[in-house]
């Protein structure tokens, strides 16, 4: 019996470090397509996309069904030349919130790396991937100034959480925020880029992040699909709790409150039609459900995780 015993231990752990040397394998073999990617479809803002031509006066900055009142009473009193200035200030909004996000995933790629093999190419990806999100930060900065909107900042309550939240969290909880932060606004972005409707230099600028993002979330992906295998059960538990809080978090920070003021409209209304919009919150699911659905699919929404997922308003 305890021979048994002892040979069912060793047979287990014997499976699991077959396991875990293919689940390097298959890293590598990811982090080496993705890099091949990146030397083919990488493009420098500064030189890919014309700054300097002149703004279209009859073009959005954002398509109006992504707009944040889009078809409420307050949208439908709204003369036109309004509603479009409210699209240039959340494009701007939702610009300034990619850098501080990319600013963060910056931080978490670092971290996560630290103790990985320096001469892999999981960790030249991550590298070149943090070299991406540079000049996408750059580049959003440069688009905000060139619409003549402000740069527009999270809350300080937002800003600190959000420090905590990257302090405290797992590698598993890393990726999750990661994707949160890459596939709503691919999403949008994504529904952006073609859209003839809105401005050139807008549509360049989407155009380029949605291709460089297609890799980085297949690496956030795969990562944090490793990740929910082998973390201890308690990084897994903590994990889901605190993607949770970001997804609650993240959502709020999506539509700041002063581009209604800077259009002369007023605040408290305008955050109780967008609170009281159906068409608003089925933008946020459907943008989500891609994430949401894949999350389910690993393991990450269950529990309280799951409920505070829901009470972010981007999972139905």
């Amino acid at each position: 019996m305890t021979t048994t015993t002892t040979e069912t231990a060793e047979d287990l752990a014997l499976r699991r470090m077959r396991d875990a040397l293919g689940l390097l394998k298959g890293r590598e073999q990811v982090a080496e397509r993705l890099l091949e990617s990146s030397a083919k479809h990488s493009y420098d803002p500064d030189t890919e996309l014309d700054w300097d031509a002149p703004l279209a006066p009859d073009k959005w900055f954002w398509p109006p069904e992504l707009v944040s009142l889009y078809d409420t009473p307050l949208w439908h009193r709204m003369p036109e030349e309004q509603r479009m200035d409210l699209a240039r200030h959340e494009a701007a909004a939702l610009a300034s919130i990619g850098v501080w996000f990319e600013i963060i995933l910056m931080q978490l790629l670092v971290r996560h790396i630290y103790d990985k093999p320096l001469g892999s190419s999981h960790v030249r990806y991550a590298l070149t991937e943090i070299a991406d999100e540079c000049r996408h930060s750059m580049m959003f900065a440069r688009m905000i100034k060139r619409g003549g909107a402000p740069m527009y900042q999270v809350t300080w309550f937002q800003h600190n959480l959000a420090r905590v939240l990257k302090t405290v969290s797992t590698t598993p909880g890393s990726f999750t925020a990661t994707l949160l932060g890459e596939e709503i606004l691919d999403w949008m972005q994504r529904l952006t880029f073609p859209d003839e409707r809105v401005q050139p230099l807008v549509r360049g600028v989407t155009r380029i992040h949605v291709v460089e993002e297609a890799r980085h979330v297949r690496y956030a992906r795969e990562e944090l699909r490793r990740q929910m295998i082998t973390a201890p059960l308690w990084e897994r538990e903590f994990t889901r709790i605190s993607s949770g809080e970001a997804a609650r978090v993240f959502s709020l920070a999506l539509v700041n409150p002063q581009v209604y003021e800077n259009v002369g409209l007023n605040r408290r209304e305008a955050l109780a039609q967008v609170r009281a919009s159906a068409h608003r919150r089925e933008v946020m699911r459907t943008g989500a459900r891609r994430l949401t659905d894949f999350l389910d699919d690993i393991g990450v929404l269950r529990g309280v995780g799951r409920r505070l997922w829901r009470s972010s308003g981007l999972l139905a």
